[in-house]
């Protein structure tokens, strides 16, 4: 498998990541690699910036890929293949078939503002 391939089985990987979560089989060290490897796949925060040549984008090819792995080897090989098949339904075309999908992100991006814009609150 090139990198291209690897790349866009990436980009269908990290929704079931998301998916894997509510299995019971699923570990909590996997659980708590899969918010921390979603998170950073949809955080607008690199932790290297990209504006930086060439370096800027290193980190989207090794770090992510590397927590997304990492994450499925702590998973049960049995759920992450069904989570991977029913995900599957869920896009058209690379995007989300339904906007509701993203709620969840958005709602933990809400909370954690509203969290930290409480705790800039209390230091001022």
């Amino acid at each position: 498998m090139n990198w291209k391939e690897r790349a866009a089985q990436l980009k269908t990987d990290i929704p079931v990541l998301w998916l894997c979560l509510k299995a019971e089989e699923t570990l909590a060290l996997a659980k708590v690699l899969a918010v921390v490897t979603v998170g950073y796949a949809l955080s607008p925060i690199d932790l290297i910036p990209d504006f930086i040549p060439v370096l800027g984008y290193l980190d989207d090819f090794i770090i992510l890929p590397a927590l997304a792995a990492l994450t499925v080897k702590c998973i049960p090989r049995e759920v992450f293949e069904y989570y991977r098949s029913e995900a599957a339904g869920m896009w058209a075309d690379g995007k989300p078939k339904k906007w509701y999908y993203a709620l969840p992100i958005i709602a933990i991006w809400v909370l954690l503002g509203c969290w930290l814009f409480r705790l800039l609150i209390r230091l001022l």
